[in-house]
C-alpha cells in the first residue's frame, strides 16, 4: 500500500502542476537538423542494408481498438446530420472497394449492390458483434486490403512487407491486447500457409503496472464500484518495458495502420531499407570516431549527419565522445502538410540542446512557441530504426536516456464523468530524449495512415 500511495501521490503532484512546458529553439529543416539524400544515395544504402547480416526486429504497438475509425457511423446512427450523411453515403457508394465488403455473406453483398438493405441496419451489422463487429476489432485485424483473392490486416501485411527488408530473416515483436493473440495467431497462420514461410512473431501486453492513476475534477481519485482505483494505460511512454524485451541489433517502430497496399509498397521498402542502412553508416562513422577521435572528424562527421547542435562544439573532447557512446536512431521525416502530430524540432533543457520529436500536446498554446511550432516544415510519421543493443552485443539501459519529465496531462471522459491522469514520457518522445538522433527526410508516400475507414479509398490502399 505504500508503494501505491507513493504512485498516488507524485501522479497527484503531476496533474496539480502545469504541464511541463519545452524550449522550442527552432524547427529543424533541410540541412538545419534534417539530412537529405540523393536518389543515388537512397539506392546505395538500400542495397547496402539488404546484403547486410545484422539481426533485425519491427516493434509495432497494436493494441489499439479500430472504433474510431467508424465514428462517422456511429455518429449517424445516433443523431444523423448533413455532414456524417455524406460521409455513410461515400462510405456506400464506395462499399465494394473495401475488402471487408468481401467477407460479407452473399445475400448481404447482394443487398447492398441493389440498395435494398435497410441503412440503420447495415451500420449496425458493420459495427456490432451481432453482425460483423468491426468496430470491436483492434485496428491491426480489420481487413484493408484485398490483394487477389486473400484479404489481408495490417498485422499480416507488416510481416510480408517486413520480409523484404532484409535478405535474412527477421522478427515482429506486436504490443496487443490479450484477449485477442488466438485471433491474430490464425491470421498469422493463414499468412504462413499462404507463403509458405514460417514467421518469427511474439506479442506483449502492456504492463498494468504502469497504468495511470484516474482523477476527478477535485483531484481525488476514483474508485469503481469493487472500490478497487480506476485506471487508465498511460500512454506509448509505458511500451519502453515492451520494448526493451525485443533482442535484435536493429529495430524498426512503425504505427500499425501506416501500411500501404502492397502493390503500392515499393516505394515504403526501398525507404525502410535506406533507413537501416543510414543506421549502419552512421554507427560505424561513430565508431570510427570513438577510437579516432579528432575536431576535423568530429567537424565532418556532424556535417554530414546534422546530429548535434552547433552549441555543442564548445564542449571538451571527453564530453563530446560521452554524447557519442548515446543510443542512436534515425527517423523518417515527411514534408508536413498539416497532419497532426510530433515533427522534429530543436530544443533547450538545462542548457543543452537536441533534436526532439515534439507534439502539440507538449506546448502552451498561450506562448511564443506556438509560432516556432508552426514553422515546422516536416512531420514525425513514426517510421524510425533504433539501436537495440551496443556494437559489442551487450544490452544498453534505456532507462538512463529517457526524460521523466517530459510526461502528458490527460483530461477525458468516462461514463459521463470527467477523469484527470498523466501519461508516461512518448515511445519516442521523453522516453527516447537523450538518444542521439538523425532526422532523414524520406517521400510522403511512405505515410498513409487509415485514421478513418474512408482512408482506405486512397490510392495506396487500392489495388490499382
Amino acid at each position: 500500500m505504500l508503494m501505491l500511495k507513493t504512485t498516488i501521490e507524485l501522479q497527484l503532484e503531476r496533474l496539480r502542476a502545469p504541464q511541463p512546458s519545452l524550449n522550442l529553439v527552432s524547427a529543424c529543416r533541410i540541412q538545419e537538423g534534417i539530412i537529405a539524400l540523393s536518389d543515388d544515395k537512397i539506392v546505395e544504402l538500400a542495397q547496402s542494408f539488404y546484403r547486410s547480416n545484422k539481426k533485425i526486429s519491427f516493434f509495432i504497438p497494436a493494441s489499439g481498438s479500430g472504433s474510431r475509425m467508424f465514428h462517422f457511423l456511429f455518429e449517424f446512427l445516433e443523431a444523423p446530420n448533413e455532414s456524417n450523411s455524406g460521409y455513410v453515403e461515400r462510405f456506400l457508394t464506395h462499399i465494394e472497394d473495401f475488402a471487408f465488403f468481401h467477407q460479407f455473406p452473399l445475400a448481404i453483398q447482394k443487398a447492398l449492390r441493389d440498395r435494398s438493405m435497410d441503412l440503420d441496419a447495415f451500420v449496425s451489422f458493420i459495427l456490432n458483434n451481432k453482425g460483423y463487429g468491426l468496430a470491436h476489432l483492434p485496428k491491426g485485424l480489420i481487413p484493408f486490403h484485398k490483394n487477389g483473392p486473400f484479404l489481408l490486416c495490417p498485422i499480416q501485411e507488416h510481416v510480408v512487407q517486413g520480409q523484404l527488408i532484409n535478405q535474412n530473416s527477421c522478427s515482429f515483436h506486436f504490443t496487443i491486447q490479450p484477449k485477442f493473440q488466438e485471433y491474430i495467431q490464425r491470421q498469422l497462420e493463414f499468412l504462413e500457409g499462404m507463403t509458405s514461410r514460417k514467421f518469427e512473431v511474439d506479442f506483449s501486453v502492456q504492463n498494468s503496472a504502469t497504468n495511470a492513476i484516474a482523477f476527478d475534477e477535485n483531484f481525488q481519485p476514483i474508485t469503481n464500484p469493487e472500490g478497487d482505483y480506476l485506471t487508465r494505460p498511460a500512454g506509448h511512454g509505458a511500451l519502453l518495458e515492451n520494448f526493451k524485451s525485443v533482442d535484435s541489433d536493429l529495430i524498426f517502430i512503425k504505427n500499425i495502420d501506416n501500411i500501404q497496399h502492397f502493390n503500392h509498397s515499393s516505394t515504403s521498402i526501398q525507404t525502410q531499407q535506406m533507413l537501416g542502412g543510414l543506421f549502419l553508416e552512421v554507427q560505424g562513422e561513430i565508431t570510427n570516431l570513438v577510437t579516432n577521435f579528432s575536431d576535423e572528424g568530429w567537424s565532418h562527421f556532424n556535417k554530414n549527419y546534422q546530429l548535434f547542435h552547433e552549441s555543442v562544439n564548445e564542449l571538451s573532447n571527453s564530453d563530446k565522445l560521452e554524447l557519442l557512446h548515446r543510443p542512436l536512431r534515425i527517423c523518417g521525416m515527411v514534408q508536413n502538410e498539416g497532419q497532426p502530430g510530433g515533427g522534429p524540432f530543436w530544443v533547450e533543457n538545462n542548457g543543452e540542446v537536441t533534436k526532439q520529436i515534439v507534439e502539440k500536446a507538449q506546448i502552451n498554446p498561450k506562448s511564443d512557441q506556438v509560432r516556432v511550432m508552426i514553422q515546422s516544415s516536416h512531420f514525425n510519421p513514426v517510421i524510425m530504426v533504433c539501436q537495440g543493443r551496443n556494437v559489442d552485443g551487450t544490452s544498453i539501459d534505456l532507462d538512463v536516456f529517457k526524460d521523466e519529465n517530459a510526461y502528458f496531462k490527460v483530461s477525458k471522459s468516462h461514463k459521463g464523468q470527467s477523469i484527470n491522469f498523466v501519461e508516461l514520457p512518448g515511445l519516442w518522445n521523453g522516453s527516447m530524449a537523450k538518444w542521439n538522433t538523425v532526422f532523414v527526410e524520406i517521400p510522403s508516400e511512405t505515410f498513409s495512415p487509415v485514421k478513418s475507414i474512408l482512408d482506405l479509398l486512397d490510392k495506396a490502399h487500392q489495388p490499382t
